[in-house]
């Protein structure tokens, strides 16, 4: 199959598939708050707008969360306004209140700016706010005391719609693309920065109206080229559509993580590699393999070994949104100890009979949250062994020690799960030598 179909089925393959279920549920909080704030019985659809990725049709498969605005009347507002103190926390909890009378069996707080309702598979974050004439919102920020503040989700959907079109439907794919990048590493990278970086990149090139999926990895490249051309260093940014600022929430990693991936793509076609298996090392596996190529893989490998390894997109809905980075602390009787991330950073290669301990060295995501590992042996000496591991499993432990015992370029990796949703991971090579 031509890389060309590929393309097309790869961005068929991580299309959102939810949100029918996600419109679903929407319907049914405007039912409540319908009947509560304006005596609306059966009103599904009134005073509710749905906002975030899934709004601007950038979400993909397995999004975790659902952002919406429920509209209120502006007497709600005037009542919470006259507070004397933080009417805004007051108005958040109110509608918590009424979250909880529909919901009573699921999960429903209140966090600083929204409602949060836990269903099973995704997250509904509601927003109470006050459509302004300018078709803004004026919502409820109870931190420091209580302010009201404003956002412009419309218009950012209106202006990823309009470069959609102007595209013919290429804006949409990449933004696509981009969050299975982000959810293949696994790195913070914030969906409204996403759309609005590529958004800016597409503006520059006449938002490629005459190309096609043929065209596809070449807008790749250039993407990935743009993206690692950016300050990571950089505060902020302006939102597409609204120009609200976007802050750097994820410390420019997106930054480092675009050379890495270009520097890929780039070797590959200078060393006529296999295209496809290195997208589907750098956007997932959901880009499609090359059948013939893995036939012939196995017709002529005399090994035989169990294929045990488990891919945590095969086990979980992965959602990247919280940063992970692990370390590991190398010692062995005799030797100092040492950090592997900087040792393998210099050109290092581990030798055998070391002690290995992964840990979790830093993470943004809250807790509670579960912790599972994989232990993956790579190479010759692995598949002789029969011992390439791979198997994903949930610790619950900070910790995870090994010992190096073969060579091969091993690796290991971790995952954060919320809500049966994997939110954070992060991937650490172990290269081992012969002595």
């Amino acid at each position: 199959m031509a890389l060309k179909e590929d393309f097309e089925t790869f961005c068929s393959n991580i299309q959102l598939d939810n949100r029918s279920d996600m419109e679903k549920s929407a319907g049914e909080i405007a039912k409540k708050l319908n009947k509560h704030y304006y005596g609306l019985a059966e009103d599904t659809s009134s005073h509710l707008y749905i906002v975030g990725s899934v709004g601007r049709q950038t979400a993909i498969k397995d999004s975790s969360d659902l952002d919406i605005i429920f509209d209120l009347p502006t007497s709600v507002y005037n009542r919470f306004n006259a507070y004397e103190k933080n009417g805004q926390s007051s108005l958040l909890q109110e509608v918590k209140q009424v979250m909880k009378e529909r919901y009573s069996r699921t999960e429903v707080s209140g966090d600083g700016q929204v409602v949060v309702i836990e269903f099973t598979k995704y997250t509904v974050e509601l927003v109470p706010g006050f459509k302004q004439s300018d078709n803004r919102f004026k919502y409820p920020d109870t931190h420091d005391g209580g302010k009201w503040k404003y956002t412009d989700p419309l218009s950012e959907q209106d202006e990823c719609a309009n470069c959609n079109d102007k595209s013919n439907g290429i804006y949409y794919d990449f933004c696509h693309i981009m969050r299975s990048w982000k959810n293949t590493i696994g790195f913070e990278f914030g969906g409204l920065l996403i759309d609005t970086l590529v958004y800016n990149h597409f503006e520059e090139r006449d938002n490629y109206a005459n190309c096609g999926y043929v065209d596809y990895l070449t807008i790749l490249q250039k993407l990935f080229d743009y993206l690692k051309g950016k300050n990571k260093d950089q505060s902020y940014w302006y939102a597409v559509g609204s120009n609200q600022q976007i802050s750097n929430s994820g410390s420019g990693a997106f930054v480092t993580k675009a050379k890495k991936a270009a520097s890929k793509i780039a070797d590959a076609i200078s060393n006529k590699e296999d295209m496809n298996s290195v997208l589907r090392e750098v956007l997932g596996t959901e880009f499609p393999a090359v059948a013939k190529a893995v036939a012939k893989l196995y017709e002529t490998s005399s090994l035989c070994f169990h294929n045990t390894e488990q891919f945590i997109e095969k086990m979980l809905p992965v959602d990247i949104r919280y940063s992970l980075q692990l370390e590991c602390r190398v010692t062995q009787d005799g030797w100092r100890d040492f950090f592997l991330r900087e040792f393998v950073r210099d050109g290092g290669i581990l030798r055998r009979n070391k002690s290995l301990d992964f840990f979790i060295n830093n993470t943004n995501c809250p807790e509670p949250y579960s912790i599972y590992w994989k232990v993956r042996n790579v190479g010759r000496v692995a598949e002789e062994k029969d011992l390439i591991r791979g198997q994903i499993r949930c610790t619950n432990s900070t910790h995870q020690k090994e010992h190096t015992d073969f060579q091969g370029g091993h690796y290991v990796e971790c995952y954060l799960v919320k809500n049966g949703v994997c939110v954070a991971k992060d991937r650490i090579d172990v290269p081992i030598g012969t002595v």
